[in-house]
């Protein structure tokens, strides 16, 4: 395990609504998603965070009735992005530094996954249940 001190108290319990799905939906969207993983990758192993945050992700949308809203594609392609970012600009900077310096990955409507996959490959089924590596030739827009 990760230093736990990389984490503010206001963020461990960010994490602990988070993980007993007390957290309200209606407060847990897309830039929630990517702290989730800022978080869990400052605090655990990759393979670890991955696990937690593809997990958490499922229980939370289970929990509150929306089960099929959990796409593992999506999910991980997000992380291995956020992943690859904070080891680029290195694993000092805050999640204000981060998210600042990071700003394509929250743009929901217009995805940097577009820059990666096909629509309609983020649109099937399989890409739902099962991570899909990127499938688009060219990654320039």
């Amino acid at each position: 395990m990760k230093d736990k001190s990389k984490v503010s108290s206001q963020d461990e319990e960010f994490m602990i609504c988070f993980e007993n799905c007390t957290l309200p939906p209606e407060s847990f969207h897309h830039r929630e998603h990517i702290k989730m993983s800022w978080l869990y990758l400052r605090r655990y192993e990759p393979i670890e965070a991955l696990a937690r945050v593809s997990e958490g992700i499922r229980r939370f949308a289970t929990f509150h009735g929306k089960a099929e809203r959990y796409h593992e594609t999506i999910t991980w392609a997000y992380f291995f992005l956020i992943r690859e970012r904070i080891e680029r600009m290195g694993t000092k900077q805050t999640w204000e530094e981060f998210a600042t310096r990071n700003e394509d990955l929250f743009n929901w409507n217009d995805s940097v996954l577009k820059l990666y996959y096909n629509e309609t490959t983020l649109a099937s089924d399989l890409a739902r249940k099962t991570f899909l590596l990127p499938d688009r030739q060219e990654r320039s827009r």
